[in-house]
């Protein structure tokens, strides 16, 4: 059975304290998760008037997208036969929470892939660069994680390239991975827009850890244990403290089946 240590969730409760109490967390991916009456929208955009961060003089550009031939327009998982899975991450939510799962991933020698928020980048412009230095994937969520699927055109493909744009602006790339909001898959029109804005292949899921429904730590493990083999590509979030107090025994359990956690770019190459 799957354990949470408790010096694992002492160090992650500190990291989130308050911020559960003040009701900040960022809101699934889910295809219906509408925002709870009288809590703050946490996907709001940043003040107006204030700017992205530029890329640091000298910094090098972050990998551009790339086609995969071979794999579909919708990549759900990779290839079957490798001992490999990518665990991929809604970027949104408090940073404290964010720099602590990823510190806990590079502990272990693992690599993420995340999926940032647009309006999260514009509060927080430093985690882009955070999140490439250490050696992990980073793509676009949208820019206010609203259902893209539903939205008219000329709207939907705003909210892919303002994302794109703030990305662009912080690393010198558009981000490797497009993956809709509040949807696991594009429809026709968002995948077709996605590719017009340079991205060849939309990143979908075949294992929904749950994390969101906020189950506790344990339960998130056993979610993902039960689904995840080989090629697996892994839905979680960032923002909720059970995930980082997940985080180091689903490793630990991963690479006991023989199962190492690596970007999705790795996974697919």
């Amino acid at each position: 059975m799957v354990r949470v240590t408790t010096t694992n969730r002492r160090g992650v409760l500190r990291a989130g304290a308050g911020l559960v109490a003040g009701g900040a967390l960022a809101a699934g991916c889910g295809a219906d998760q509408p925002a709870r009456p009288g809590t703050p929208d946490p996907t709001s955009p940043s003040p107006s008037g204030t700017p992205s961060a530029p890329r640091p003089a000298g910094a090098h550009a972050a990998p551009a997208p790339r086609a995969y031939p071979g794999q579909p327009a919708q990549i759900t998982h990779g290839p079957r036969t490798r001992p490999q899975v990518a665990l991929t991450f809604h970027g949104q939510g408090d940073p404290r929470l964010a720099h602590a799962l990823l510190t806990e991933a590079e502990k272990a020698g693992a690599r993420l892939t995340v999926l940032a928020v647009g309006t999260w980048l514009d509060q927080h412009p430093d985690i882009a660069r955070r999140i490439l230095d250490g050696g992990h994937d980073l793509g676009n969520h949208t820019q206010h994680h609203i259902a893209v699927n539903t939205l008219p055109e000329a709207d939907a493909r705003k909210e892919i390239t303002d994302c794109a744009d703030r990305l662009k602006r912080l690393t010198g790339s558009i981000g490797t991975w497009f993956r809709p909001s509040r949807a696991p898959a594009a429809s026709p029109l968002v995948a077709r827009l996605a590719r017009a804005a340079g991205y060849p292949h939309v990143l979908s899921y075949d294992v929904d850890s749950l994390d969101y429904t906020r189950p506790g730590a344990a339960a998130v493990t056993r979610k993902v244990l039960a689904d995840v083999r080989g090629g697996s590509v892994v839905s979680m979030h960032f923002g909720y403290p059970d995930t980082v107090a997940a985080l180091p025994d689903l490793l630990h359990e991963l690479d006991r089946r023989g199962l190492r956690a690596v970007t999705t770019t790795e996974l697919l190459s």
